[in-house]
């Protein structure tokens, strides 16, 4: 295979990876279909010669061949911009529009770069943090670019400062059972947790994605494919706590109804989420609840007649057309499924596939109460989700929530249908073959196009951190090696065609970086999988805490490495939602799934696995005993010698006390290994086969905060955390 082909020159050039080795130590050669398939995803002619000519064209077209967007280093003396002046120019003039309004001007000496065609021009070193337009005047040329500031590194709150030993609960929200709630976890369940947490010294409670999936499909329910990142699912929402739900007589009679009891009854007694008769019991009750706020807050011409009228007016302007095309397409999702069983936006008719078409415009004016409920959804979940990150505060989380950004988009969804340019709409992302998935992963999940990412100014990537950040002291990232690259597979390909399409690193860093600093939200980069090259050494730089899973965190020999080896920028965990409790690890449940399932690709790899599972037991035990948590005469009490392996309370506690004294400045405990629950929340590989996303905790949330096990476990990781090794 020539490796120096124009096709794969091409693939280079925009950043496609022509090879790469996997998690499991296979270099990979892509194929050239995989690589015109891809090169087409971008937008630009599968044939490498016309390919290269659309894309210089386009760079030529550029006015001085600036980006849409500069970004430059808060701590650069003298940062630079890099332009293609007209010919004979030797002499710019700039003025920098500065976000707080203010100007700064200048004409700036211009440097040779390394050819006579491309000039640069310096700016002033103590340029202010943020977002600014820069107007450039280049001989008979003017042009302007977005100027953006960004620091180098996270904010990083004293609770995860150098020698700090925090630790939080985490949990899959919507899988908490409680006294009270509809048949799923609430914001106001997440009020009562983020409360106790605070109580026992928790510094955060962590969380899974509250992205909005689909209203009208509530059995389309993984919190990791949502329709929209930036806004969150109306299911969260606690009924009861909406404004005069108490008062309202239509609210009350419909809760007397047989449909409403039968209904609710469902919901609440369901051993795995009913997602659907959840839905059917709080839409009706919300529709009711908005027609109440709609009389007795908004005038008839729109106006505000009260407090909360004015502050859901505010919401609206505040987030623009962002909430308002998200509102628009969840009307016209719900119509066009409703009656049609369209699911897809590109099977709607041609012009509702356009958000900016006349039709879609005439749609919205004649459905505005519909388009306005779907934004009241938004701004009352916004308005508890608030609620719940306040009492968690004011009750001692030092940190506070721990919200989740997950790494994409279902191309059906509210996020691809408004920006279309942004989403190649021929590829999916996922991930190579490894250890969770011998056959690779197809998320399903649009990719972003790195080139119109740039070109439009981030503006997406910006406003997906943005919305995360709100109310959260810790944001997640999910799969951060995003940030650098991602595994791309052209559509009607197998996983394992695909391969990684870069993006550019520094620029999302820097940003991530910015919004971090301005929202005082620290940062978790995901970082299990492939990890490229020196990829973990950057995110150190850039305050961005590793997330190490205790179980992969292996030394050469194979041993776990012992909790002085964590590195110090980093939260450690038991386990998290990919992969088996616990006890399920423990136990082998995750391979009894995979066994059932046929998830193995041959024998072979089912009896490596088993074979691995066995060795990582007592590799386990041993660590275990290393640190003084297990008295060595014990372990045939876990491993008898004939029969299966045990598992108790006491093995987890010693588990979570090693994860206590490492060396990370954060600690998340599992509330499903705090009740020892066998089954996780997701098992990678599967949809329906397994129920992901639908697991309800065994145990209720009132007697969770009111057990043994919070107020025995709590203690020993405060105990463990201060016996944690210095730096």
């Amino acid at each position: 295979m020539n490796d120096r082909s124009p096709l794969r020159e091409m693939a280079r050039l925009i950043g496609v990876e022509t090879r790469f080795t996997d998690a499991l130590g296979e270099t990979r050669q892509v194929s050239d279909d995989t690589l015109r398939a891809l090169i087409a995803a971008f937008g630009l002619p599968p044939e490498p010669v016309r390919a290269r000519r659309e894309l210089e064209e386009r760079q030529q077209t550029v006015p001085l061949g600036l980006e849409a967007t500069q970004i430059i280093g808060a701590e650069d003396i003298r940062p630079q911009i890099v332009l293609r002046p007209p010919q004979g120019c030797r002499r710019v003039g700039w003025t920098c529009h500065l976000e707080d309004g203010n100007e700064r001007r200048g004409h700036s000496p211009v440097d040779s770069q390394a050819s006579d065609e491309h000039l640069a021009i310096h700016l002033p070193g103590d340029l202010p943090l943020g977002y600014h337009r820069l107007a450039i005047e280049a001989g008979s040329v003017t042009a302007q670019t977005g100027l953006i500031v960004a620091p180098d590194r996270c904010h990083l709150p004293a609770a995860l400062g150098p020698g700090a030993r925090s630790w939080g609960l985490s949990c899959q929200l919507y899988g908490l059972r409680s006294e009270r709630n509809w048949g799923m976890g609430d914001f106001t369940d997440l009020t009562t947790l983020t409360r106790a947490a605070g109580y026992r010294g928790a510094s955060v409670v962590g969380i899974n994605p509250l992205h909005a999936l689909f209203a009208s499909e509530p059995l389309h329910v993984s919190p990791y494919s949502p329709s929209s990142r930036s806004e969150l699912n109306y299911l969260y929402i606690d009924v009861t706590g909406v404004s005069g739900f108490a008062e309202d007589e239509r609210v009350q009679s419909l809760m007397r109804t047989q449909w409403f009891g039968a209904t609710h009854w469902a919901a609440r007694s369901a051993e795995l989420i009913d997602y659907g008769a959840v839905a059917g019991c709080k839409r009706r009750l919300l529709e009711a609840l908005f027609c109440r706020f709609q009389s007795s807050e908004l005038g008839p011409d729109g106006s505000a007649k009260g407090v909360l009228g004015r502050a859901f007016r505010e919401f609206q302007s505040h987030r623009g057309q962002a909430l308002a095309d998200f509102a628009v397409f969840e009307a016209l999702h719900e119509y066009y499924f409703g009656k049609q069983r369209l699911f897809a936006w590109r099977n709607w008719p041609v012009p509702m596939r356009n958000p900016r078409s006349p039709e879609v415009a005439e749609f919205a004016a004649a459905h505005r109460d519909r388009v306005e409920f779907f934004e009241f959804l938004q701004w009352e979940a916004d308005r508890q989700l608030a609620a719940a990150a306040r009492a968690g505060r004011e009750s001692g989380l030092s940190i506070g929530l721990y919200r989740d950004l997950a790494v994409g988009a279902d191309p059906n969804g509210a996020e691809a249908w408004a920006d279309q340019e942004l989403v190649a709409p021929s590829a999916s992302i996922g991930a190579p073959p490894d250890a969770l998935s011998r056959v690779g992963q197809n998320w399903g999940l649009a990719p972003v196009n790195p080139l119109v990412l740039r070109r439009q100014g981030f503006a997406s990537f910006i406003a997906s951190l943005r919305a995360n950040m709100r109310h959260a002291g810790i944001l997640r990232v999910d799969h951060v090696m995003s940030l650098n690259r991602l595994f791309w597979i052209p559509s009607g390909m197998q996983a394992r065609s695909g391969t990684y399409v870069n993006y550019p690193f520094d620029d999302l860093v820097r940003l991530v970086a910015l919004e971090s600093q301005r929202h005082a939200c620290a940062v978790v980069g995901e970082d299990l999988g492939t990890v490229p090259e020196g990829f973990r050494a950057v995110m150190r730089s850039a305050n961005i805490l590793s997330f190490r899973i205790f179980a992969f965190e292996r030394r050469d020999d194979g041993g776990l490495v012992p909790p002085v080896e964590y590195p110090p920028l980093a939260a450690a965990a038991a386990a998290t939602h990919d992969i088996a409790t616990l006890k399920g690890f423990w136990l082998g449940a995750d391979m009894d799934w995979r066994r059932r399932l046929g998830l193995y690709p041959d024998p072979h790899a089912e009896e490596a696995e088993a074979a691995d599972r066995r060795r990582d037991r007592r590799l386990l035990l041993a660590a275990l005993v290393s640190e003084g948590l297990l008295d060595r005469q014990r372990i045939p009490e876990f491993l008898p010698e004939s029969g299966a392996p045990v598992y108790s309370r006491q093995l987890g506690e010693a588990i979570h006390a090693y994860l206590g004294r490492s060396r990370a400045r954060l600690m998340l405990l599992q509330l499903e290994d705090l009740i020892c629950e066998t089954e996780q929340a997701n098992l990678p590989g599967t949809t329906d086969a397994h129920p992901n996303w639908r697991r309800r905790l065994s145990r209720t949330l009132e007697e969770i905060i009111d057990g043994e096990e919070l107020r025995r476990t709590a203690g020993l990781i405060e105990q463990a955390r201060r016996r944690a090794a210095p730096e």
